[in-house]
């Protein structure tokens, strides 16, 4: 009588001492396995995307909302409807790369979380303060330089009958949006490079170019992305996992529709694009202030960065 493998023989884990850019490099990795799961990634995912506007298609007749008509929307005439369901339709990207992780490649799921083969939460959360320092800076400096070009910034107040419920929306979503690309983008891809290649840098700039490439930024926008990609890259394989770009994240795209929401322009938040060359100014600090602090605040937590 044949044996079947149990779910535990099945998980093959990283040797101790990898690096997070590394974790994927384990004794069952073949040269198939990243390319096969990526492949995997994107039809399900295109498939899940596909099944789920069908879904909010049907919601809306019964419900008769209005679908959108307006260039630039994805499926609602609703601001706020249509955020939600773009941000539900990314944040499906988490549970397919970490199937992938585990049927694919046959490794933990959670070492696409860190090198301690889960989502280390004390450290994410140390990491919010530093967040949301470093957008506030940047977004301070970034309104400064708009203000001595003769730019304004944009703020305004829509009142709070127009305001509390794309907030509620926003603080609710958005963290799982953000965790998503994350876990898509510098998880999965940054380690599938990491599965051939020892410099992580080969991982860190591809998978930047194609976060730069989901997004629909054009000119000064598209070096903003890439920039991003890239410090939240370095600061994964420096700190040994994803917490400290999620917390940027997150911080970051809730500051962005935030603000967008209060003025009661969330409609035009959700349009990329181009993006005024003083955004550049408020990047440079933030990415600043992020890039130093989490290097000293991991020295100082004592984050490991390479599995036990």
């Amino acid at each position: 009588m044949i044996q079947q493998p149990s779910l535990t023989s099945w998980i093959v884990p990283p040797p101790p001492g990898s690096r997070y850019d590394q974790l994927a490099r384990t004794p069952a990795h073949r040269w198939w396995r990243p390319p096969l799961g990526t492949v995997l990634i994107v039809v399900v995912y295109v498939a899940l995307t596909a099944a789920l506007g069908l879904v909010a298609v049907l919601v809306a007749v019964v419900t008769r909302q209005p679908t959108a008509t307006t260039p630039g929307r994805a499926l609602f005439e609703d601001p706020v409807l249509d955020l939600a369901f773009q941000l539900v339709a990314i944040a499906i990207m988490t549970p397919l790369v970490l199937g992938a992780a585990w049927l694919v490649q046959r490794r933990p799921p959670g070492t696409l979380s860190s090198v301690a083969g889960r989502l280390r939460w004390g450290w994410l959360l140390r990491c919010v303060p530093l967040a949301i320092l470093a957008v506030v800076l940047g977004e301070a400096a970034q309104a400064l330089t708009l203000l001595a070009t003769g730019v304004s910034p944009g703020y305004g107040w829509a009142g709070w009958s127009e305001v509390l419920v794309p907030l509620v929306m926003i603080l609710l979503l958005v963290p799982v949006q953000a965790a998503a690309e994350e876990y898509a983008f510098r998880g999965w891809v940054v380690q599938a490079f990491g599965a051939y290649l020892r410099n992580p840098w080969w991982g860190i700039l591809i998978s930047s170019g194609v976060f730069a490439a989901f997004h629909g930024y054009t000119d000064f926008g598209i070096a903003y992305t890439f920039g991003f990609g890239v410090l939240m890259g370095w600061v994964s394989v420096r700190t040994g996992g994803l917490e400290a770009a999620i917390a940027l994240h997150a911080v970051n795209n809730i500051g962005a529709f935030g603000i967008a929401a209060v003025a009661g322009e969330l409609g035009s938040a959700l349009a990329q694009g181009s993006l005024p060359w003083q955004t550049l100014v408020g990047t440079i600090v933030q990415f600043g202030v992020f890039g130093v602090g989490v290097v000293v605040l991991a020295r100082k937590s004592g984050i490991s960065v390479e599995g036990g």
